[in-house]
């Protein structure tokens, strides 16, 4: 026998170094592209996705303001700016300085958790200003915010109980600390107050965010959303470096929801009240980027369905015998099918999520979704980028979790409805239970996966409400992708289990 020749074999034996996983997955791809009606679902899963995605931006349309801007002072930032302010010129540098007691409730009412006390450096008293502030909040302690979007826990603090606060300014550089008896001082952290280096208003401020909550039951949505009013006081208020003669002024920055804030003096000693808000303004709806992926929530049922015949149809056709007399070790095989119908469905979903992009964004702008009201959204963005690629990563997931399904239950009718069961159920359900409900769904049922095309920025310092309605999940977009990766791995280290204790 020359080097050449094959050795001769019975059939049914295994040539040794044939079945390493190389081998398996080259196997495996050559069964999934030899079978034409499985690049069909593919190609119709791309068409499907593009198209339901291109129809869902042209139902959405929104109603232009007439010349206005969203963003306050003309910023071309959406915020919100709006609060009562006690100040005095501070020419250069300095430092201001007050015990807090507060904020509550003004009323029968609470304060909002986000209701907001304390000192505050600000570039002017136009709202949209740059400005950095050390408060008392109800719900969360003490706080360091500047630049409307930056956030920074300062410790815990009552609004029941005085505590003291203070903020330096050298140059434009602004540094803020705390006390809980006026002694002895920690500092939090600094910021830049934009380029100011003049004379900037400094002084006592409060806001109080508006309350809102909701009712669904059903598909019947109620929301309210109304102002409230919240009183803080201040005493052993110092301020260093401020313009001598220079009086105290109230300023209602903003004028918050057509109401002027309130301030007694006596003495040393100031009480103020008002409404409003210092914080990244409500997001925009609908969430354009997510609206333009919309079609995915279709073109997964075909994804699966692949995913699903890729392993029935050898058990169907008993083919899976001859599979496992060729590569004896059952549980590569099953690796080896997830990572090629993973890898295929990834790219597949990839295309149809780049192209669903394209070709709705600029039908969404042509439907009204654009500056000033929406953000100019380019691919190459990150968030939007996430999301198109985070959405191919999604359509693979729910292919390897739909074949892990096919392997366990070995019907392609039982398997296909698990499916729809566990994934497209939810989808629709979310819609229409009430909201603890919904949200329990996303964050436990493999749709947590769909919060990877989310791209609204939320903060975690402003209040508002999250509907699933709106394309809002409770979790952040990594988190849910995890959540379905977790159900994909499970399930198929459980399929790999099963596989190997039982029969083909």
């Amino acid at each position: 026998m020359t080097a050449t020749e094959t050795p001769h074999r019975r059939p049914g034996t295994v040539v040794v170094g044939r079945d390493g996983f190389p081998q398996l997955l080259r196997a495996e791809w050559t069964k999934l592209r030899t079978v034409r009606r499985w690049g069909l679902t593919l190609l119709a899963a791309v068409l499907v996705t593009v198209l339901i995605s291109l129809f869902s931006a042209s139902s959405s349309g929104v109603e232009i303001a007439g010349g206005g801007s969203s963003a306050a002072g003309g910023s071309n930032r959406h915020v919100r700016d709006d609060f009562t302010f006690v100040h005095r010129t501070l020419p250069a540098d300095g430092s201001i300085t007050a015990r807090v007691t507060g904020p509550t409730g003004a009323g029968p009412d609470r304060a909002p958790e986000w209701a907001k006390a304390g000192v505050l450096v600000k570039e002017n008293t136009e709202s949209g200003s740059d400005y950095a502030a050390l408060m008392v909040t109800p719900g969360h302690g003490v706080r360091f915010q500047n630049d409307f979007t930056h956030d920074l826990a300062g410790g815990a603090a009552s609004p029941d109980k005085p505590h003291w606060l203070r903020l330096t300014r050298a140059g434009a550089t602004v540094t803020s600390y705390t006390s809980a008896d006026g002694r002895g001082w920690r500092k939090i952290d600094t910021a830049e107050l934009g380029k100011s280096t003049g004379a900037v208003p400094v002084g006592l401020f409060v806001a109080s965010p508006n309350i809102q909550s909701t009712k669904r039951e059903f598909g019947n949505v109620s929301v309210s959303d109304g102002p409230s009013r919240s009183t803080a006081r201040f005493d052993e208020v110092t301020v260093k470096g401020a313009a001598s003669g220079g009086d105290w002024q109230r300023t209602d920055v903003g004028q918050a929801n057509g109401e002027q804030g309130e301030l007694s003096r006596s003495g040393g000693t100031f009480t103020l009240s008002g409404s409003g808000d210092i914080a990244p303004g409500a997001p925009m709806q609908p969430d354009l980027v997510a609206t333009a992926l919309n079609g995915s929530q279709l073109g997964l049922v075909l994804i699966a369905a692949l995913g699903v015949l890729f392993i029935t149809a050898e058990y169907r056709r008993g083919m899976i015998r001859t599979t496992f007399v060729a590569s004896p070790r059952r549980g590569r095989v099953l690796v080896a099918k997830a990572v090629v119908v993973g890898a295929v469905s990834f790219i597949a979903g990839l295309v149809a999520s780049l192209a669903s992009f394209l070709v709705s964004m600029p039908v969404l702008r042509d439907n009204g979704h654009k500056p000033p009201q929406f953000p100019e959204i380019a691919l190459t963005d990150g968030p939007a980028l996430r999301a198109v690629l985070g959405t191919a990563a999604l359509l693979a997931l729910i292919a390897v979790l739909a074949m892990a399904l096919g392997a366990l239950l070995r019907n392609t009718a039982a398997a296909i409805t698990t499916v729809i069961v566990v994934i497209v159920l939810p989808l629709i359900l979310v819609s229409v239970l009430p909201l603890g409900l919904s949200q329990w769904l996303q964050r436990l049922t493999p749709v947590a996966g769909f919060a990877i095309q989310e791209t609204t920025p939320r903060y975690d310092q402003v209040a508002s409400l999250c509907l699933p309605e709106d394309g809002c999940y409770p979790q952040g977009a990594w988190t849910g992708l995890a959540t379905l990766a977790a159900y994909a791995v499970v399930v198929l280290g459980i399929a790999v289990w099963r596989i190997r204790k039982r029969d083909a």
